[in-house]
């Protein structure tokens, strides 16, 4: 009995400083989910206008020949960027985007596609280098905290990838796979292709949204030359900032999770071992009465 409440003793205070690292893991994720809520916030705007110029400056220019706007079937390989975390302690959420990364994956290769992966986030890189699966390049250490720069380096790559031939290995198309942030309990795989554009080439006929009369100088074309660009990174970086939120959230919600399950199996466990410990005094109260009874029982004799 007493090495029973002793390995119970052990267990408690083991569980107990599991519990302050996943308590302070959530205290962590809650104050830094407010920062990253406002930055997905503060970029939605800008996200919005941009993706409405170049809607306008297509329909206004029915036609526009744009390598960026059009799909390249010489091309046969696919780039997909998966958007993983640094770190752990987060639940499903690496594991839902790997997930679907492998289902497109798939879907590619059904349709005679190669994927070309890009990961951001030590995590997917992990998961790739671990299966020793190729990839053509990868980003880490800025997950939780997306900047604007990372998300130009990978903006710029990809865009530099697919303005390449196929003999150069090139690709034909990007897609990109993240968490969209919904609310603090929701946050939803999303697979977006982000390039060739898929903007609908509309006239405005008084049914729909005005759209902006935007003038071009020099030329249209030049001006989606600079607008593409800046599309790119301007989206990546928002999408950046909906995984960064999505993955302050996960974590929050698996270490509350986490804490309440540690609180739980220490109820259990100081349950278990205040039985052990009166198990132990009846045993011995049992002995001492029953000494005693003999001890009596040979005096009577």
């Amino acid at each position: 009995m007493p090495a029973q409440v002793r390995e119970l003793r052990q267990r408690i205070r083991s569980v107990k400083s599991t519990a302050k690292i996943t308590r302070a893991q959530e205290m962590i994720a809650t104050s830094r989910i407010v920062k990253a809520q406002h930055a997905v916030a503060a970029s939605k705007p800008y996200a919005d206008q941009i993706v409405a110029a170049l809607t306008a400056l297509v329909s206004h220019n029915v036609g526009i020949d744009h390598p960026l706007l059009h799909e390249q079937p010489e091309d046969s390989r696919s780039a997909v960027v998966v958007i993983t975390s640094d770190r752990g302690f987060c639940g499903g959420y690496n594991a839902n985007v790997l997930r679907e990364a492998e289902a497109l994956a798939q879907r590619l290769r059904d349709r005679g596609r190669e994927p070309v992966m890009y990961l951001v986030g030590n995590k997917g890189l992990t998961w790739y280098r671990f299966r020793d699966r190729d990839y053509a390049e990868a980003w880490t250490g800025f997950s939780d905290r997306p900047t604007f720069d990372s998300a130009e380096r990978i903006g710029r790559r990809v865009a530099e990838d697919f303005l390449k031939t196929d003999a150069e290995g090139g690709v034909g198309e990007i897609h990109v796979i993240y968490t969209e942030f919904h609310s603090m309990l929701t946050q939803e795989v999303q697979v977006r292709r982000l390039i060739p554009l898929e903007i609908s080439e509309r006239e405005d006929d008084g049914t729909g949204p005005v759209l902006p009369a935007y003038e071009f100088e020099p030329s249209a074309k030049d001006a989606l030359d600079l607008m593409l660009p800046n599309y790119i990174e301007s989206r990546i970086f928002h999408m950046l900032l909906q995984s960064a939120a999505s993955e302050h959230a996960a974590r929050r919600r698996a270490m509350k999770s986490a804490t309440d399950n540690a609180n739980e199996l220490i109820d259990v466990y100081t349950r278990l071992m205040n039985q052990a410990r009166q198990a132990a005094i009846t045993q011995e109260i049992s002995e001492i009465v029953g000494g005693a009874d003999a001890l009596a029982d040979s005096g009577g004799e």
